[in-house]
């Protein structure tokens, strides 16, 4: 088992930030990968959509709070994205290369991930088989993101890795986690 504890930080920007940790890690055992992200804080700030009876699959879950993670192929442009929201609603896109080529990926018809929403403290976890897109021989990178929109509907981008001058999730050399 590979596994690797992370710490998410906030793309800075001018305005004033909620007081929050998004905190986690991510384990890949065989071709099984797992994921938890912890958020603590000033939760009264954000927006966090409550859970929907039927999940589905939704587009543009980034707009709204939302938790992602970026897988890649090492030594391929190939990666694919993954957004699931505290709703239940998630989605997973497959790119060819660097923002090209995006569709949906269809190796899932739902994600599995549970939401645990506390007082002090919202909790995610997810656990999926690559088999259906990857090999266990194959190396894999990946970038963890979340998207945390404000009270006053202000958006906060926090990822391992902030490489250019704008968020940018996409950007392979934020893939900075080898499993």
């Amino acid at each position: 088992m590979n596994s690797q504890p992370f710490f998410l930080k906030p793309f800075f920007a001018s305005e004033s930030l909620p007081t929050v940790n998004i905190t986690g890690n991510i384990a890949r055992t065989d071709n099984h990968l797992a994921i938890e992200y912890t958020i603590s804080g000033d939760l009264k700030e954000i927006i966090i959509a409550s859970p929907t009876d039927t999940p589905t699959r939704k587009h543009e879950l980034w707009e709204n709070t939302c938790f992602e993670f970026f897988l890649g192929v090492k030594n391929s442009t190939q990666y694919w994205e993954f957004n699931f929201s505290p709703s239940g609603d998630w989605n997973v896109y497959r790119f060819d290369d660097y923002r090209q080529g995006m569709r949906e990926e269809t190796a899932w018809t739902q994600l599995p991930f549970s939401v645990q929403n506390l007082a002090d403290s919202l909790a995610i976890a997810l656990q999926i088989n690559l088999n259906q897109i990857l090999s266990p021989t194959q190396a894999i990178e990946v970038a963890i993101t979340t998207v945390i929109q404000h009270k006053d509907s202000k958006i906060t981008y926090f990822a391992l890795t902030h490489q250019g001058a704008e968020p940018d999730f996409h950007r392979r050399d934020s893939f900075t986690i080898e499993l």
